[in-house]
């Protein structure tokens, strides 16, 4: 369903007398009112590395850069001003991005002229040296109200960052405060946090509302926050998001929120997500008098929120989540434009392309080195166990973030075998190109027997088909039925509990696997790989060879290699 674009509230109280209007009922409006201020909010979160635009050549830091000038000038001519925000995780994503610290990032966001982003989870993924280092580059503020030092266990009055910045746009004195998930604690390396604590928003929030009602004279409080945004503040294993965070103050303390982390386009239908599609009209969330709006990912839309104040009262004239060249295919196939190509801005793509060439050449520097095959053709790692698969079960489960008794990968995952030899980042990439995140579920022994009745009897030869890590079990192919013997030298127990690594994919129900609860580490596969070969040198392929005896398929009385079709 689409929404008209049109003024989503012209007035929330009776129309003041000698505005323009003679009749004492009109509504107050911007053309009405005594005085009225214009001014636009655009806004971009979780771009996770992607500087460049994609092989399809959509979105990318030079055409947002055009985008973002566009509406500039358009505003300027029409009275208004800008402010442009970011809802952070800046870092991680893209090998590119990822092997030059996300440096290509922050100059480009310094060629967009941001004026100030929130610290996401993943500006944490590394040591804070290399944080502090972006700090420096950046020609914007980070915002973080509820981050602290910490000095061993006690937590130190002094914020890592400043909570908040005072912005004049147009004339109105605009607070604008950063908000950090607590979660990040556990979602990043510990030793990178050790001196760091992440306070609860709802309180920390308070904390930062005050301090600029003592300080400032302000017409406008805004959060830029990395929080994420979840239905009716349904945020199950999630930290507590941007709704809740709006239910947990009084109604007109906080006048809009420019969130991130879910990495989804808040265009709501009601009390729920609409089917928004690049070009569909968008109407943001609005909870307790606040509104709270995200940009999806990686820059693939830029929002734009065209405000009026006046009144007393901030307005919403319109709001848009403009494409940045996304393409979808026609009738033939082939990749177009849905809406009119932006050119890419030629300084941003000249000064960003050595960027670019730089990591495709480190895509080839040497991580690790193979003495025999990590066998994952299609035809064989479909259809029994490989070095390659337990490989991938054994980075993913011993993972730092995930440290797990077992691991699950689905083999249509593995696209490609690693030759003995060398091997390099771009060998990774083309064994795991999709970018999915690496997961760790937690069950009962039961809970573990009932999942690995579906999940272990996929047949063989498809890519539901599981290569199965550090677990000893019995497969009855006919019965549909597992008998686990060890998981990771603890034995087996149904009451006992038992973690294992399984990607996202799969965990949401991918090759018809079941649908389960996971903590993410919000790090893609291809990184955490990546990751075990560098710590890895020197890989052994025998010492991922499926040990005899451990996994045994069971049909029609004979051993096989995988649960046949029926």
């Amino acid at each position: 369903m689409n929404f008209t674009k049109s003024l989503l509230v012209l007035s929330i109280g009776v129309a003041m007398v000698g505005c323009g209007s003679d009749s004492n009922d009109a509504p107050l409006t911007c053309d009405t009112a005594e005085s009225c201020t214009k001014f636009t909010v655009l806004h971009t979160n979780d771009n996770h590395g992607r500087f460049w635009e994609n092989s399809k050549g959509e979105y990318g830091m030079a055409a947002r850069k055009t985008l973002i000038d566009s509406i500039r000038a358009e505003v300027t001519a029409n009275g208004g001003e800008t402010i442009l925000l970011s809802g952070g995780d800046i870092n991680t994503g893209v090998p590119e991005s990822d092997m030059q610290d996300a440096v290509p990032d922050f100059v480009g966001m310094n060629l967009l002229q941001y004026d100030a982003m929130a610290l996401g989870n993943h500006e944490f993924d590394n040591s804070l040296d290399v944080l502090k280092m972006q700090e420096e580059l950046a020609d914007f503020p980070m915002l973080a109200a509820n981050i602290y030092v910490k000095d061993g266990d006690t937590v130190t009055e002094e914020r890592l960052f400043d909570p908040y910045k005072v912005f004049t746009i147009n004339g109105l004195k605009v607070a604008v405060i950063g908000l950090t998930t607590k979660d990040t604690a556990k979602l990043v390396n510990p030793d990178n946090v050790a001196t760091v604590h992440f306070g609860d928003p709802q309180v920390e929030i308070r904390k930062a509302i005050d301090e600029i009602n003592a300080n400032e004279k302000v017409d406008l409080i805004f959060a830029t926050t990395h929080m994420g945004h979840y239905v009716n503040g349904l945020h199950g294993s999630e930290a507590p998001g941007d709704v809740l965070l709006a239910r947990s103050l009084e109604e007109g303390q906080l006048d809009a929120i420019i969130g991130g982390h879910s990495q989804n386009p808040v265009c709501m239908e009601g009390n729920e997500y609409a089917d928004f599609k690049p070009g569909d009209d968008c109407k943001p969330d609005q909870q307790n008098g606040t509104y709270i709006m995200q940009a999806h990912e990686w820059g693939k839309y830029v929002g734009r929120a065209d405000f009026e104040f006046y009144g007393g009262e901030l307005h919403l004239a319109k709001y848009d989540l403009v494409p940045v060249n996304l393409k979808e295919k026609d009738e033939n196939g082939d990749y177009q434009f849905i809406e009119s190509e932006i050119k890419p801005d030629p300084t941003v793509k000249s000064i960003l392309y050595p960027y670019q060439q730089q990591g495709q050449e480190l895509l080839d520097v040497i991580i690790s080195n193979t003495d025999g095959k990590l066998e994952g053709e299609r035809g064989v790692v479909r259809a029994e166990q490989t070095n390659l698969g337990h490989l991938l079960g054994e980075a993913y489960r011993t993972y730092e973030l995930v440290n797990a008794d077992f691991g699950v990968m689905n083999s249509g995952g593995v696209r490609a075998s690693i030759e003995a030899g060398d091997v390099a980042y771009r060998d990774v990439l083309t064994v795991q190109p999709f970018g999915n995140f690496v997961t760790k579920a937690t069950m009962t022994g039961a809970e573990v027997k009932d999942y690995l009745d579906v999940v272990a009897t996929k047949t063989a030869g498809s890519g539901a088909y599981a290569q199965l890590d550090n677990i000893s079990l019995t497969v009855d192919c006919d019965l549909s039925d597992v008998t686990i013997r060890d998981i990771n030298n603890k034995g087996f127990d149904l009451a006992e509990t038992y973690t294992f690594s399984v990607i996202s994919f799969s965990a949401a129900g991918g090759d018809d696997y079941p649908v389960i609860d996971v903590e993410s580490t919000q790090l893609t596969d291809a990184f955490v790989l990546r990751e075990f070969f560098a710590a890895n040198p020197q890989i052994t392929a025998a010492d991922y060879a499926p040990e005899p005896g451990k996994l045994i398929y069971m049909s029609n009385g004979q051993e096989v290699k995988g649960c046949p079709a029926s």
